[in-house]
């Protein structure tokens, strides 16, 4: 059984000598660019540690693995297009430094590298892994348009906004962890067990993204805070904040939302102490609890021993208590 680092560092070996031998150079750099900029790699390293739950062997599956961070890959060059985002972990975005009709023919490339890559697995489970990778590429688009449907309603539920960062960010997770144990041949009760452990993992870290974009330390968050509160992201704090505030407090956050022109530093402030006076960021915290215990309850539903499960216990919590 691998421990952590060597399954992360495997990770990180394996994209890093990935050959890109195809023409043009200028459709797949920006696609060999984009991966070399690091990151977390949740989500192969997700798929190594379920399939290692059950097997030894997790190198026979890094093709795969790193299908799911190419795909990752491709939806935050489109979304920093779409944002018109200038800078991606402390580097210049696809579209700033070649421009945007290479951000969306390498993208469009990327998303079919992504397909090309996670054919790669074992022939015999082929059908259930593209049928699940599919599905879960499909639900994350209806995410992200329900996000920026959400940009122009002022009614959105705490309800709808679940569904939304479910769509959007948990179901990749649980897809991860998903065709690992499928690749894994583990039983269908326990592949079902840790998409959903997956699935209340992922809303868990992003409740905890919202959090942090508030009261993260700017110096180890890597960007300043209150980027949410400046574009009226509907979080699920601001949701909760127009939903529990006195009517005064309420006019307030309707001022600052429906304001054209305002003072960035003091719009954070103000909505942050809105926050802070109803107590949203204890509310926020109990939802991310809530969300990581029913993660762990689904997760000890898996029949491997508790031994097996360290790796993927230590990752998940390195992940809940991180700052950034």
């Amino acid at each position: 059984m691998l421990v952590l680092k060597e399954i992360q560092n495997m990770v990180n070996d394996f994209i890093s000598s990935l050959p890109y031998d195809r023409k043009p150079e200028s459709l797949y750099n920006p696609i060999k660019y984009v991966l070399s900029m690091g990151g977390k790699r949740i989500r192969p390293v997700l798929m190594l540690l379920a399939y290692n739950l059950y097997k030894d062997d997790a190198e026979r599956i890094l093709m795969p693995a790193v299908a799911l961070e190419t795909y990752h890959n491709y939806t935050l060059l489109h979304d920093d297009l779409m944002d018109n985002a200038d800078m991606r972990r402390g580097k210049p975005t696809v579209h700033r430094k070649w421009d945007a009709n290479t951000a969306i023919l390498s993208g469009d490339t990327m998303l079919v590298v992504a397909y090309q890559r996670m054919a790669q697995c074992d022939p015999d489970k082929l059908e259930p892994v593209l049928g699940l990778f599919t599905e879960t590429a499909l639900e994350i688009g209806e995410g992200q348009q329900y996000d920026m449907d959400f940009e122009t309603r002022t009614d959105v539920t705490e309800d709808e906004y679940i569904e939304m960062i479910r769509l959007k960010t948990s179901v990749l997770l649980a897809c991860a962890l998903k065709i690992g144990a499928i690749l894994a041949d583990a039983s269908s009760a326990d592949a079902d067990n840790l998409y959903k452990f997956g699935e209340k993992l992922g809303l868990a870290f992003q409740l905890q993204d919202d959090l942090l974009d508030v009261y993260g330390d700017p110096s180890v968050f890597g960007k300043e805070i209150g980027g949410d509160i400046v574009c009226n992201k509907k979080t699920y704090m601001l949701i909760n904040a127009c939903l529990r505030a006195d009517e005064s407090k309420r006019a307030e956050l309707v001022r600052w939302i429906t304001a054209d022109t305002f003072d960035r530093d003091e719009k954070v402030g103000a909505v942050t102490a809105i926050y802070n006076e109803i107590g949203i960021r204890e509310l926020c915290e109990q939802k991310i609890n809530a969300c990581f215990d029913e993660a762990n309850a689904y997760l000890a539903k898996v029949s491997v021993d508790d031994a097996r499960k360290e790796p993927l216990r230590q990752f998940i919590n390195d992940m809940m208590h991180r700052k950034n």
